[in-house]
């Protein structure tokens, strides 16, 4: 008689929660996936992936599919706001993917999610569960239960919470402690090809650096359109996600930027915003068989466009460590915690430190735009060698 397989609770149907649950039902778990959500989906415009997300993928099965939907662009550039000079470029082309082993892309957030979607929709051991938001947790015989809003409870041998930057299972697993508001608001928008100017319709990701605010633009979608977000420093202390926006505010924000680049923004008919936060990073995600992934252990701000990229990582070091420990659960998450806490923080920390980089002002402008237009394509990518060149598995 063959032994039952492990069975697996996954709180968070998005980006880290299927990455999660592919990973571990390719170790031999039963996995069921429960979203808030009315259907499973994803809000949100277009994001940039790495070869370290491209190596996650590989490892989760869907690298391909995920290849079909991105574009590839050929450079990564920052331009100053004030002046509207050139600061620095990073080549993505042929010498990079050779380096890392993998493409840098972009992708509507939409596309990547649905990949894994369907991957998880053609799995046997995947079960997709709607309209269940997780509120608690607790500890039952072996493994552990999860009771929702909609009054249901649901068992399993382990819980994953990948329910996100308000995740509830981390809320109870800490004691609850705070969202840190960076004062950043970011507004979002997809804007058709026909739309976009035609001297910044760059096979690029470009970002325009400029005193308390930035902007960042690339194409979509086979070129069908281009994901523009515009992010500024403000007093604003409510945490919102995903509201509507008023051109009147972001055009307000940008004034002193130059034309070329303001004109951008009022292109726009629609706009979306989110008040960006993040939290303190912690030492422990973990209660016995109940852990942490994604935006839920280690929230980041966009800066370094590595949120959805750690989500996946995440998920390919917990699937390894279930199978390197044999399927002993207690074992797996405490190593996988071990694994990944500098990495993820790192990029926290990193995230951080950008977001003042992309807003300097005065002199401290000066500085950023000589050091960075100073260096070579070489020491670029010597500098992301730690990032890029991995993913995420140390052994």
């Amino acid at each position: 008689m063959s032994k039952a397989k492990s069975t697996v609770i996954v709180a968070g149907g998005g980006i880290g929660g299927l990455s999660a649950a592919l990973g571990l039902a390719g170790k031999g778990c039963r996995v069921t996936v429960l979203e808030q959500a009315e259907q499973f989906g994803e809000i949100g415009a277009g994001i940039q992936i790495g070869p370290n997300a491209f190596h996650a993928m590989d490892y989760l099965g869907v690298g391909d599919a995920g290849r079909a939907q991105a574009v590839y662009i050929d450079r990564l550039v920052m331009m100053d706001g004030l002046s509207g000079n050139m600061v620095a470029q990073i080549p993505v082309d042929e010498p990079f993917r050779q380096r890392f082993g993998n493409p840098y892309a972009v992708i509507h957030r939409a596309d990547l999610h649905g990949v894994l979607l369907d991957a998880c929709r053609a799995h046997p051991d995947i079960a997709l569960v709607n309209r269940q938001r997780v509120i608690a947790y607790e500890h039952a015989g072996g493994g552990a239960r999860v009771r929702t809003e909609a009054g249901d409870s649901f068992e399993a041998d382990a819980v994953i919470g990948a329910d996100g930057v308000r995740s509830k299972i981390r809320e109870q697993l800490t004691g609850g402690d705070a969202l840190r508001l960076s004062g950043h608001v970011a507004y979002r928008a997809v804007l058709p090809i026909d739309q976009m100017p035609e001297d910044l319709r760059w096979n690029a990701a470009t970002l325009w650096a400029g005193p308390k605010c930035h902007m960042v633009h690339y194409p979509l979608q086979g070129w069908k359109s281009f994901n523009v977000v515009a992010t500024f420093q403000t007093d604003i202390s409510n945490v919102g996600t995903n509201e509507p926006g008023t051109a009147e505010e972001i055009l307000s924000r940008f004034g002193h930027i130059v034309p070329r680049a303001r004109n951008l923004l009022e292109k726009p008919k629609e706009w979306r915003r989110w008040v960006l936060g993040d939290r303190e990073p912690i030492e422990n995600w973990t209660d016995g068989r109940v852990t942490l992934l994604g935006d839920a252990a280690h929230p980041t701000h966009q800066y370094f466009a590595q949120g959805a990229c750690m989500a996946m990582e995440d998920a390919v070091c917990l699937a390894d460590k279930l199978e390197k420990n044999a399927g002993d659960f207690n074992a797996a998450f405490l190593a996988y915690q071990e694994e990944r806490i500098i990495r993820a923080y790192r990029v926290v920390l990193s995230s951080r430190m950008l977001g003042k980089l992309y807003h300097a002002e005065g002199v401290e402008r000066k500085i950023r735009n000589a050091v960075m237009g100073a260096k070579s394509p070489d020491d670029f990518y010597n500098s992301l060698q730690w990032l890029y060149g991995s993913t995420g598995l140390t052994n």
